[in-house]
């Protein structure tokens, strides 16, 4: 039984050895890698520092171009908002005073028209009536005489009617 104990410490003694040389082995590759990645680190940060020195220098001169730049922006929109009420209470006023003369004027014509159309009223009852009332003597006057040329002249009958429905015509 001894030599079996004695194999298995061999056999352990053997069995750590290689486990510490696969270790001594991870180890070195690991700080291989290591290296490696430190230098791409370092190779890395060497070409994006200057990058960012830039980036940043750039920003701190435009920040007083982009601070003007708002500035400027602010005070056209508030002249352009100025300008704009300006134009709206021109328009305002011009269209208020636009229909007061549109009032006047219409006012001016309806005033005119009443005018016109009594004088119309007038004109015709003035002038028209007279005429409608000599005229109407004169129809009265031509049918009497025409009556006394029928009784007296001894015209027909027919005729006196034809002549009768001329006047109507």
């Amino acid at each position: 039984m001894s030599g079996w104990v004695e194999a298995f410490i061999v056999i352990a003694a053997i069995a750590i050895v290689m486990q510490m040389a696969v270790m001594v082995a991870m180890m070195l590759q690991v700080k291989k890698s290591l290296e490696h990645f430190t230098r791409l680190s370092t190779d890395l940060q060497g070409r994006i520092d200057p990058i960012l020195s830039r980036t940043n220098r750039i920003l701190e001169d435009s920040e007083g171009r982009i601070s003007s730049v708002m500035g400027d922006t602010a005070e056209i929109t508030r002249i352009a908002r100025s300008q704009a009420q300006k134009i709206d209470r021109v328009f305002t006023d011009t269209i208020e005073r636009l229909q007061i003369q549109v009032i006047r004027a219409d006012q001016i014509l309806t005033g005119a028209m009443e005018v016109v159309d009594e004088a119309g009223s007038k004109f015709r009852s003035t002038l028209w009536g007279p005429i409608r009332q000599a005229s109407a003597v004169m129809k009265g006057i031509k049918v009497g005489l025409d009556m006394l040329r029928r009784h007296q002249g001894g015209i027909p009958e027919s005729e006196a009617a034809s002549q009768d429905e001329e006047l109507f015509i």
